[in-house]
């Protein structure tokens, strides 16, 4: 019979190894996807991992693919640390973008330095209120806010679909879905010429060193720390678990509603039905993929960017499916959890009463 064993002490220096070994799993399983499917393995990894970082525009494309994973992840890296699981950054984001394009939309025919902060404002109070759904039913209630949340993601996408064909649809788009174009001032300025790289990358890696700060070097980190790994020590110690669950998700929601204005302040310039392609959900993993470090998730981030670009320059000079895409990512995210379930247990055959442990008892 085999069954899990869990192991006396925790390897830290395999804890940070599994994401490689996870990675370099991927590829290997991604080679022999690509080989069963009738495709050449190494011109499709070729195409999937190296060719988009071989000219200046695809290396800003990176930047712009990673710079929501980055920011949204970095919030909920957070909340996963207190044990607090925000699952809903998706409808946060929706929210985020919603309002801060409210308010582009709202001064669509003015010209002002001051809109842009004005649309990120509303942008992180977008996110924040839809975040503060579940904390409140978490904090008083105890509800479980993975559920909350992920459901929650629904309503702001359904809430989308109903004002954008309803009152935010551009009276000049030909009955189209869509807003209006933002103005000028409405767009975030880029950051090298010729590319899509634009002000908001710079503003997310301000925010993962703020984020880092805190969480090593100040009394917050500190609580976030011990409210996560033993709660009834911080309750000993007087940290409040309810204070925790508000500011984690308020802190995840309101990064995730910044990320929403960043992608259509930025790449998309408009709001149109479908604003992310599911960034919510996949900075999840980035988080688990850099450890909830920030700095690690700026690692995680980019590689998992480079899976949709990949993906999207392989059904061009390959002629691969879309879905190759969701593929990667969830062979990434399965390597990984089983990587880690290694970590922390060891395999071992026979009954529980015929281990050495259970004999000496």
């Amino acid at each position: 019979m085999l069954r899990l064993e869990p192991r006396a002490a925790i390897s830290r220096k395999m804890r940070w190894l599994t994401p490689l070994l996870a990675v370099a799993l991927t590829v290997l399983t991604g080679a022999v996807l690509f080989a069963a499917m009738g495709y050449d393995p190494i011109q499709s990894l070729r195409a999937f991992f190296v060719d988009p970082l071989t000219s200046r525009y695809g290396l800003a494309e990176l930047g712009v693919k990673a710079t929501p994973l980055i920011l949204i992840a970095t919030g909920l890296a957070v909340g996963f640390r207190a044990g607090v699981w925000n699952i809903g950054a998706e409808g946060q984001l929706t929210l985020g973008a919603l309002a801060g394009g409210s308010v582009a939309l709202l001064f669509w025919d003015q010209e002002g330095w001051w809109i842009l902060p004005l649309m990120g404002i509303a942008g992180v109070i977008g996110g924040m209120a839809w975040a503060a759904i579940p904390a409140f039913l978490k904090a008083r209630f105890d509800v479980n806010e993975i559920l909350v949340s992920l459901m929650l993601t629904y309503v702001g996408l359904l809430l989308l679909s109903a004002l954008i064909y309803g009152p935010l649809k551009s009276p000049e788009g030909f009955g189209f879905p869509e807003s209006r174009m933002f103005s000028e001032s409405a767009v975030l300025p880029g950051l090298l010429e010729g590319t899509r790289l634009h002000l908001g990358a710079a503003i997310t890696a301000l925010v993962v060193l703020v984020v880092w700060f805190l969480m090593t070097r100040t009394l917050f980190g500190f609580q976030v720390t011990v409210i996560g790994q033993a709660p009834a020590a911080a309750r000993f110690a007087g940290f409040s678990q309810k204070a925790m669950i508000w500011t984690s998700l308020l802190l995840g929601g309101g990064l995730a509603g910044l990320a929403g204005l960043f992608e259509v302040a930025g790449p998309i310039g408009q709001i149109v039905p479908t604003i992310s392609p599911g960034y919510g959900f996949t900075a999840i993993i980035v988080a688990f993929l850099g450890r909830l470090h920030p700095f690690g998730i700026v690692l995680a981030g980019l590689l998992v960017a480079l899976s949709y670009l990949g993906g999207e320059n392989a059904q061009i000079t390959v002629g691969m499916p879309q879905a190759v895409t969701g593929v990667f990512q969830g062979m990434l995210l399965f390597f990984l959890l089983a990587a880690d379930v290694l970590v922390r247990y060891r395999l071992r055959f026979g009954s529980p009463a015929s281990s050495p442990r259970a004999a000496r008892s």
